[in-house]
């Protein structure tokens, strides 16, 4: 058998190892470090191969930047829920638009824009609240993951859709990248409302009688700590940990902590459970790169007898599912490029982009997932299956924007 095809089948094999443990609820760290053994085997990886992908997994910065990351978020969510910040939000939100719906789907958007994963964790108790018993745990995880995720569609802040722009040499600016993903945004907020947001009341049965002046105050001064991260982050480039860090300090002082009331934070911030789920995701990620499977996926799909904008959006999606977005994006786009080179290279890469975005909210690598799933303490796949609704729908409505952009626009 060719050794390439041979290849993608170990990879299928590995992905099907991964959904029947995650279907048979096995813990996530467990089933992420079965699959990473699984792929060292199958893939007969040499130690020069092996060692700096655990290595980089184990202890590679983006490793510790997402630990630090989530370990800060968690210290920050523990002071503001005992200062009940959050719940605060919340009745700044009912004050304003009386809406649960809104709660649900607005507030974790906005909440999203700081790039971090570990954010989920404070939308969460936030979506609990406002869909109360209108959905199942997992749809209720699966919306709020959902919902949060929505702005790394579009926002240049985020590294990935950074890096994927810089790629494309000048074709594609930060200002016509987030003009022609808005109408992406709308279709994602479409999706949720279809499969989950509808079926939420929207009132939230409380009368609200203050002016709204009263409410808007409220709502600054009861997550202003997450307001202020994400201006530090977009304005001054400062890393997300370092921000949160600086909101710590200034939140000590501001809701006048004692020190014996922070003290036990320090503990209690200390999720090991998701920590070592972080740490299974992230060496099974670079195991799976390290073998080179990724490049073998645009050279056989592009083989298949399909119209063009599905062969690469199939590569997006399959790249993005097995290697990560990143991944994906420094292999495929300078091929993109070369494939589509005029005016039709705009819309094409909009659609391969909001590919990626999709996917990766079912993919189990997406640490997010992870973060999420431990909150509602519910299975990984669990969540996953509850998203795949919203993705198909998602998905057809950006197919739909792409083909009005090359019959009506380009």
């Amino acid at each position: 058998m060719n050794p390439e095809v041979l290849s993608l089948i170990k990879l299928a094999a590995v992905f099907a190892i991964i959904i029947g443990l995650l279907s048979m609820k096995k813990p996530l760290n467990l089933v992420m470090s079965i699959a990473s053994v699984v792929v060292v085997v199958l893939y007969a990886m040499p130690s020069d191969l092996v060692l700096p992908a655990l290595k980089s997994g184990l202890i590679g910065s983006n490793t510790i930047n997402a630990l630090l990351v989530l370990y800060c978020i968690t210290y920050l969510q523990r002071m503001m829920e005992s200062r009940k910040q959050l719940a605060g939000c919340e009745e700044a939100m009912n004050g304003l638009f009386n809406n649960r719906r809104i709660n649900a789907s607005v507030v974790p958007f906005m909440l999203g824009c700081l790039p971090a994963a570990s954010t989920v964790l404070i939308c969460g108790p936030i979506v609990r609240s406002a869909v109360g018993d209108s959905l199942t745990t997992p749809e209720t995880a699966a919306a709020t993951s959902y919902f949060r995720h929505i702005s790394e569609a579009f926002m240049p802040t985020y590294n990935t859709i950074l890096i994927a722009i810089t790629l494309t040499n000048g074709l594609v600016t930060p200002s016509s990248f987030v003009l022609g993903m808005l109408p992406v945004v709308v279709c994602l907020f479409i999706s949720g409302y279809v499969i989950y947001l509808r079926r939420i009341p929207k009132e939230t049965g409380l009368v609200y009688d203050e002016p709204k002046s009263v409410y808007w105050k409220l709502l600054v001064k009861s997550i202003w700590p997450i307001f202020l991260s994400i201006a530090m982050v977009l304005t001054l480039n400062t890393p997300v940990w370092g921000a949160v860090l600086v909101c710590i300090v200034l939140e000590f002082f501001v809701q006048k902590f004692s020190v014996s009331e922070v003290v036990p934070f320090f503990r209690t911030a200390f999720e090991s459970k998701l920590m070592l789920n972080t740490l299974a995701v992230m060496v099974f990620g670079n195991l799976l790169r390290s073998t080179g499977v990724v490049d073998l996926l645009p050279v056989y799909l592009s083989k298949l007898p399909i119209p063009n904008f599905l062969v690469w959006s199939l590569i997006f999606a399959i790249g993005t599912l097995v290697g990560g977005s990143l991944t994906i994006f420094v292999l495929a786009i300078p091929m993109l490029m070369t494939v589509f080179p005029g005016p039709e290279f705009y819309p094409m890469f909009l659609l391969v982009m909001s590919v990626s975005y999709i996917v990766m909210q079912i993919n189990p690598t997406h640490i997010c997932l992870t973060l999420c799933a431990e909150d509602f303490k519910i299975p990984l796949g669990s969540l996953i299956v509850k998203a795949v609704p919203l993705v198909i729908v998602a998905t057809a409505l950006c197919f739909g924007y792409y083909f009005i952009l090359t019959a009506f626009v380009f």
